[in-house]
């Protein structure tokens, strides 16, 4: 039996929920600098932790999540920026913002662990 992949669910999920707010933003608040640079950067944390599975050595995977964790840190400022704009309502932006802290928090833990072993 195989023990889940907590960081590679979470992210996956979270890029949903990313996706999912770019098109009400876009089609809704017709909102799109803000937006697709969101979208970018949330759905690149799950794409990079899913290349960390197939690295080549520690030290790729250690890079491979550390760019994740740099695209989670750009994440939240988009999430913060588009909440003090007045475009993500307060109940969405806790929201969000309890899944990156959780997401930042998950990614520094397996980045100081590997490079402790």
């Amino acid at each position: 039996m195989s023990k889940e992949n907590i960081i590679k669910s979470k992210s996956f999920l979270f890029s949903v929920k990313v996706v999912k707010l770019y098109k009400y933003l876009s089609s809704e608040k017709k909102e799109f600098v803000m937006s697709r640079q969101f979208l970018r950067s949330g759905t690149a944390i799950g794409a990079l932790v899913r290349e960390a599975e197939q690295a080549e050595s520690k030290a790729d995977f250690v890079h491979k999540l550390s760019i994740a964790l740099k695209e989670a840190n750009e994440t939240e400022y988009w999430i913060d920026l588009l909440n003090a704009s007045d475009y993500l309502e307060d109940a969405r932006f806790q929201d969000f913002k309890k899944d990156i802290k959780e997401i930042l928090k998950l990614l520094v833990s397996i980045i100081k662990t590997s490079e402790q072993s």
